[in-house]
């Protein structure tokens, strides 16, 4: 078995597998069927008269299906197999197996065919932090289907195995004993379906969108088709950029889920397999790289962010009136309150994101109609920003957790415990007021003057934001300049002391415009230096740092999605070939990950590794570095919404030749871009 699983998905229903197609979950290997924050298989290990299969190749060439050609025995045997296996594997709702067995002599053969199955429910949250399960699990047999169950209290999970040929099953599987005639094959198909049972045993989904149930293969293809059909048309002289925009595309239509209460749009989940579930940051960043290929997710990640944003003070969820959520779950964890996600609002930053993201929708698409609907929520959004985010009252958006026990210290989107440090590796105490969050209140404060004056017929208010902007912009390059380095502090502490690491954030804050004319070339500096660029791209944390680890998550690492915002903030201040070079760095890397970037890869030196080294449990596909490359082509050919029009200024890397972006929708129609070096 290779150490990368192999993986498919349909937004939050994925399968993860050894390259076999068999799952064997162990606490260091998180494969699995999943549905719903679930693993609802952790078992599915096949056989053939007592063999198990090695794989011979594999076509994953969609997200949502996968075939596995198989031998039994050992390599050995390949030059001279008698019998062959294919499993064709798809999910769309459910998890779907067609397996194939072909005799290859000359004879008719006899075959024991076995399916070994077992689930464990463990909760998703569950996987990377273990927990004794408290439920109970038990299986039945009944009417030639094989049922897995979980049951605590109400909650009560459910693993259906059928099958379309006849089968011996017992509680650990299915067996088939077949006979197959002279170069000939035999197939069965095994639906498995998790359900996830209301106290009344009805699967809670059917009653929220049974047609999205009763999806299959030929829906999602026809689906990917239209979806990708509806995107803008790349033509480029790099086979690298092309092969990782169409990548993009795919992942990205994979991540697109369908929450309970918003059953009929589509916005982004963050990731496999951590992440596979509604996620505020994650899910606005995306929307905010995608605004020019699918806008319509931005619409959905609006809409349902601001059905749960936050309404009272509820200290177990770090939830206050305004907030918008950080991630939601359904899992069992969640169900009994052990963890606070449902929702949880441990995060400083993805309130005045969602301002920002609803501004930047409507400058592209035009559609006044959406920001006079989310009015109210913007409203409460930009009051949580000096209500609830100024912690210490002094104008700035700091954090510290309600919930002692198990929110998250980081509230930023650096959130591992060792992301936020002095040079000299000593971490501050609480609360904490890092940089960006600072550059975040000031964008939403401008923007919302925009669509305060523009839209909500409210100049008063409008000035208003438009000076606490202002005077935020003034304190903060007062306050957070680091002289003797030159850049911004990473954070200020309790006490008013700077921060004073050098990290990737000081390039979020050349996006948000709040960083000093004259300062921005220093800034840009150091962000294309030898301590913080590593020949791929941006490090979270630069070289020499006390706490710098290149393999560290937010202390070293490289992020895709990072670089593709620094990118912008880059060309946002005239910075146009050093942004290219970042956008240059990070499309090479890709062609050593066949066009999907991880989520984040280590920050090695270039000329030391010569090719990108993976972060070793980054999730893949990641919504956020899926976006990446999008957010990228729009910085270097330079697109701007400018009133009714789209400005297009390209700036290209060398290494892109000529590239052709046609039909970019907008408020304009559509808009061809071309640019070449």
């Amino acid at each position: 078995m290779s150490g990368e699983l192999v993986r498919i998905l349909d937004g939050n229903i994925f399968v993860l597998s050894f390259d076999s197609g068999d799952i064997e979950a162990s606490p260091a290997v998180p494969c699995g069927f999943f549905s719903f924050d679930t693993r609802f298989l952790s078992l599915w290990r096949l056989s053939i008269n007592g063999e198990r299969l090695h794989a011979l190749a594999m076509d994953d060439s969609r997200y949502f299906d996968v075939r596995f050609f198989l031998v039994p025995g050992a390599p050995t045997h390949y030059l001279d197999a008698k019998v062959s296996v294919m499993r064709e594997r798809s999910v769309a709702g459910s998890f779907e197996e067609r397996l194939t067995v072909f005799n290859h002599t000359s004879e008719p053969a006899e075959f024991t065919v076995r399916f070994e199955a077992d689930s464990d429910f463990m909760p998703l949250l569950a996987i990377a932090q273990p927990e004794k399960a408290v439920g109970r699990t038990y299986k039945r047999v009944e009417d030639g289907s094989l049922h897995l169950c979980y049951e605590r209290e109400k909650f009560r999970r459910e693993t259906a195995i059928s099958t379309s040929e006849p089968a011996q099953v017992d509680e650990h599987g299915l067996t088939y004993h077949i006979q197959v005639g002279a170069h000939e094959q035999w197939t069965t198909t095994l639906h498995v379906r998790g359900r996830v049972l209301r106290p009344d045993g009805q699967d809670v989904r059917d009653h929220v969108y049974p047609a999205r149930r009763r999806r299959n293969k030929v829906h999602l293809e026809q689906d990917l088709e239209r979806w990708l059909d509806k995107a803008p048309q790349l033509n480029s002289d790099s086979a690298s950029l092309t092969r990782t925009y169409r990548r993009s595309l795919v992942d990205l239509a994979a991540l697109r889920y369908s929450p309970l209460t918003l059953p009929k749009e589509a916005m982004p989940a963050a990731g496999l397999p951590w992440a596979a579930t509604l996620t505020g940051r994650d899910s606005i960043f995306a929307s905010l790289q995608a605004l020019p290929f699918a806008s319509e997710l931005a619409v959905a990640t609006l809409r349902m962010l601001g059905i749960d944003q936050g309404s009272v003070l509820d200290d177990f969820r770090d939830e206050e009136p305004g907030k918008i959520l950080r991630e939601f779950r359904y899992g069992e964890l969640v169900a009994f309150e052990q963890r606070p996600q449902s929702p949880y609002y441990g995060s400083a930053d993805v309130t005045p994101l969602y301002v920002i993201l609803l501004d930047e929708y409507e400058r592209w698409t035009g559609n006044a109609a959406l920001v006079r609907e989310f009015e109210d929520e913007a409203r409460a959004a930009l009051h949580w920003i000096d209500e609830y985010g100024d912690i210490m009252g002094n104008g700035y958006v700091w954090y510290q957790r309600r919930n002692e026990q198990t929110g998250l210290d980081n509230q930023c989107w650096k959130e591992s415990p060792e992301a936020i440090s002095y040079r000299d590796g000593r971490l501050p105490g609480l609360p904490r007021a890092t940089c960006e969050l600072q550059g975040y209140a000031y964008d939403a404060k401008i923007r919302g003057a925009r669509l305060a004056r523009e839209f909500w017929n409210d100049p008063a208010y409008a000035d208003r934001l438009e000076r606490e902007a202002a005077d935020l912009k003034e304190r903060f390059n007062r306050d957070f300049w680091v002289e003797d380095g030159e850049y911004y502090a990473l954070a200020i502490d309790a006490d008013g002391g700077q921060v004073d690491a050098l990290s990737s954030n000081i390039g979020h804050l050349l996006w948000s415009g709040i960083v000093e004319q004259s300062r921005a070339a220093k800034i840009a500096e150091h962000l294309l230096g030898p301590r913080l660029f590593s020949g791929w791209g941006v490090r979270t944390l630069a070289e020499g740092e006390a706490r710098y680890n290149p393999l560290g998550y937010h202390v070293g690492t490289v992020w895709p999605f990072d670089n593709s915002f620094i990118a912008w903030g880059l060309r946002r201040y005239g910075f146009t070939q050093e942004a290219a070079h970042i956008a240059q760095g990070i499309i090479d890397a890709a062609n050593y990950f066949d066009g999907r970037l991880p989520e984040a890869f280590a920050g090695y030196e270039r000329k030391l590794t010569r090719h990108p080294v993976q972060y070793p449990t980054a999730n893949s596909p990641q919504v956020l570095s899926t976006g990446a490359p999008l957010l990228f082509l729009r910085t270097v050919l330079g697109l701007e919404p400018y009133g009714e029009d789209l400005v297009v200024a390209p700036a290209l890397p060398a290494g892109f030749g000529r590239i052709e972006l046609l039909d970019i929708p907008g408020r304009w129609g559509r808009i061809d871009a071309i640019g070449y070096v």
